[in-house]
């Protein structure tokens, strides 16, 4: 049985920061939206380190980018975010089984519905 590959989980400081910028500040969602990897690092994240070899000469894969293959093209309202803040805050500290956060709108109005 092969595990899922998990993507780094972001820390505390970096997800809370994420989370206050998102559900307030446009600037930085206009910014999250264009380049998602960019904006996580104004505010000090720091990509996983590159896979390293071991001294069997296997090769150990570091864990994948969180959002790497997130783009958003319709981000959630503020409010929408800030109301689903600790179910983000949650998945982005534990690391993703290549699941990113749907920070859409699309997902947020059907997540109100329910």
């Amino acid at each position: 049985m092969t595990a899922k590959p998990v993507t780094a989980p972001l820390s505390p400081e970096i997800a809370d920061r994420l989370l206050d910028l998102l559900s307030t500040d446009d600037n930085f969602r206009e910014a999250f939206q264009r380049d998602h990897l960019t904006a996580l690092r104004t505010i000090g994240y720091q990509s996983p380190e590159p896979a390293q070899m071991t001294a069997c000469g296997l090769t150990v894969a570091a864990q994948p980018e969180p959002f790497a293959g997130c783009k958003v093209e319709d981000l959630a309202p503020k409010e929408v975010i800030r109301s689903a803040r600790e179910e983000i805050r949650k998945m982005l500290t534990s690391g993703l089984a290549q699941t990113t956060p749907s920070l859409d709108t699309a997902t947020a109005k059907g997540r109100l519905r329910r």
